[in-house]
């Protein structure tokens, strides 16, 4: 699996490099020293991943996945890479496509295991994390007509996907077949105009759909 760092600060990038390089499984195969650098690094080494800094001199990690997302037919997946969880700078990348984020003091393994979940694009990275970051936020105009096209048993997928359970537990939960759950998480994401499962989550609690309480339900 494919790695481009993304952040200005060198010693963050040489032990990013250092801790990945551990894991066999994953392999930095560049590192871009400002946003500007990632759209072109991208298109020459395709990354399967880039974990991205959102604060960078030049341009932040916010504009820099923007471009990712938009001027790539086949972008790689993005995980936003931050000193403080509830930044609002780690919601607005979140809304600008990254699937997910996670603390620069976070263990090795968890940092590792983040890059392995969002290129899978089987759950949601941290959905507690999630939970906290959408709390409060104003719901924006056009939600409850997104929230409204949903079938009753595209809402239920809705709500386990905020769970953070992967297709093969939503699956049992509901007891329908994988690919049945893989049809109904692409109609929710086709009728939210989500990008990714965490924007999709976002919207849900940002409506109300799923609750912000400890069951998330």
């Amino acid at each position: 699996m494919s790695v481009l760092i993304a952040d200005d600060e060198e010693l963050t990038r040489t032990g990013l490099r250092v801790l990945l390089a551990s894991k066999p499984d994953l392999d930095v195969i560049g590192e871009a020293t400002d946003g500007a650098e990632v759209l072109p690094l991208a298109v020459r080494l395709r990354p399967d991943v880039v974990l991205m800094d959102v604060r960078m001199p030049r341009l932040d990690g916010i504009e820099a996945t923007r471009r990712l997302r938009s001027e790539l037919a086949d972008p790689p997946k993005i995980v936003v890479i931050t000193t403080f969880e509830n930044d609002e700078y780690v919601y607005d990348a979140l809304q600008a496509g990254a699937s997910g984020f996670v603390l620069k003091r976070a263990p090795s393994q968890q940092i590792a295991q983040a890059i392995r979940l969002v290129a899978t694009s089987d759950s949601v990275l941290f959905p507690e994390a999630v939970r906290r970051l959408a709390s409060g936020r104003p719901v924006r105009r056009d939600a409850a007509r997104k929230l409204a096209a949903l079938t009753q048993r595209e809402t239920h997928v809705l709500r386990w996907m905020a769970k953070g359970l992967t297709n093969q537990e939503i699956s049992v939960e509901l007891t329908v077949s994988l690919e049945t759950v893989k049809t109904h998480v692409g109609n929710v994401l086709a009728k939210l105009g989500a990008q990714n499962r965490t924007q999709a989550v976002i919207l849900a609690y940002e409506t109300g759909l799923v609750g912000t309480g400890a069951t998330g339900l």
